[in-house]
């Protein structure tokens, strides 16, 4: 069949979209921990940030010399309060306006704060009167940022360990431990009031560590294996990040906050770790962050947040040498301190190669058979294939799915030839 003109320019204008969405990512953050004595200068570290595709970055203090140092640059900042600050803020409205009079407002809007995350993992800290005031606290910063006229333009959120779910296999029965009760009822509806994400930190590094076997680590890296079918909807979940994150979804529509933005304020894996330690090393590294960000840049989203991908903070730009703990933990960082790639994820905007370990998985189609022993569930969007088996263009291709295009685009990105093209 003959190409049509207005078929040509369909596609055309369809593809160019789709690579302006991927090109500009503002999905793909970074976690910039401080608990090290040899990190490079900050104004070394936002020239480095400006060099790769990196659109934030989440900080676990407000540094200002940091802050600083990110002005004008568009990069998204994420601040951080302290967990033994939480008790201040709560208690104290004036203490929270110190706190945005001193770290936000010298440097905003020049440095581009964008949320600032009032304690981290507090939830699971077993602090009871310190779960009992962080909603307080959250409030108070929010108070402070309306009356600097900030309220609609810095959102407020904590951030969670994966530990606040009771269940997350399957995805679809994720459900969050009734412990925590109207608790977490009142930070989702500050959330759901705000506009404030849910942010949660999945690790699929850790998934794996707890069941280390060939089929679980292939799930874990977005390499090929069989699947994990949810026995709630029959669709198969080709990866654990999408499980996990399903999972969350599940648990917030569970107690009406489907509405409620979900964001991943860490997920990594470490590339080397001690002898007895099961998972870390730089091949399996590479793998998860590559393929992540492949699959991130796809836009194909979760089974059950098709078309989107979540905004997504890798854990962690450098190594943090002062860290306790297995040597795992000292060893997740992209970037040496010298400023060069421990390894290659195509982070960097001069990279002409996207060298992921394994190339993503196509979007998982819908389950027919159970897989044994499988705990894990998913759900897939079957109007999301990828598959082109013809060489013929004819007119239905006016109905041809973005996510095809959206295909595309990453395979002329793995090789290399799209910045040539569009840069």
């Amino acid at each position: 069949m003959v190409v049509l003109p207005y078929t040509v320019a369909f596609l055309l204008l369809s593809f160019l979209q789709t690579v302006k969405i991927a090109n500009s990512q503002s999905f793909i953050g970074i976690n910039y921990g401080q608990v090290a004595d040899n990190l490079p200068s900050p104004s070394s570290t936002a020239k480095l940030l400006q060099s790769t595709s990196i659109q934030k970055v989440r900080l676990y203090g407000s540094d200002p010399a940091i802050i600083k140092a990110l002005a004008n640059t568009g990069i998204g900042i994420v601040l951080g309060t302290a967990n033994g600050d939480i008790p201040g803020l709560a208690s104290d409205p004036n203490f929270a306006k110190s706190w945005i009079n001193t770290n936000v407002l010298p440097f905003y809007p020049a440095s581009n704060i964008i949320l600032i995350t009032v304690g981290n993992e507090v939830m699971t800290s077993n602090d009871q009167n310190l779960m009992n005031k962080l909603l307080p606290a959250m409030q108070n910063v929010q108070n402070a940022l309306n009356d600097a006229s900030l309220g609609g333009k810095i959102k407020v959120s904590t951030v969670h360990p994966m530990g606040v779910l009771k269940q997350s296999e399957p995805p679809s029965s994720g459900s969050f431990d009734p412990s925590y009760g109207d608790l977490m009822k009142g930070l989702l509806e500050f959330n759901s009031a705000n506009g404030s994400p849910f942010a949660i930190n999945p690790y699929p590094y850790f998934a794996y560590r707890s069941d280390p076997r060939p089929e679980t680590l292939a799930f874990c890296l977005f390499q090929p294996n069989a699947g994990r079918m949810d026995g709630n909807t029959k669709i198969k979940y080709m990866n654990m990040f999408d499980a996990q994150v399903d999972a969350v979804f599940s648990a917030l529509n569970s107690m009406g906050f489907k509405n409620v933005e979900i964001m991943v304020a860490e997920t990594g894996w470490p590339y080397k770790g001690d002898d007895n330690e099961v998972g870390p090393s730089i091949e399996n590294a590479k793998a998860y962050n590559g393929n992540l960000i492949a699959h991130l840049r796809s836009l194909v989203g979760t089974p059950l947040m098709p078309g989107k991908s979540v905004d997504t903070y890798l854990f962690a730009l450098y190594d943090e040498d002062l860290k306790p703990g297995p040597g795992s933990e000292r060893s997740f960082g992209l970037f040496k301190t010298d400023l060069t790639m421990v390894y290659d994820v195509g982070l960097s905007t001069s990279s002409q190669t996207q060298p992921p370990a394994a190339a993503p998985q196509p979007p998982p189609q819908p389950a027919t058979t159970t897989i044994t022993n499988n705990s894990s569930s998913t759900r897939t969007s079957s109007n999301r294939s990828t598959s082109s088996s013809s060489n013929n263009i004819s007119t239905s291709s006016k109905r041809w799915s973005v996510s095809w295009l959206v295909f595309l685009e990453l395979k002329i990105l793995r090789n290399g030839v799209w910045r040539d093209i569009f840069n």
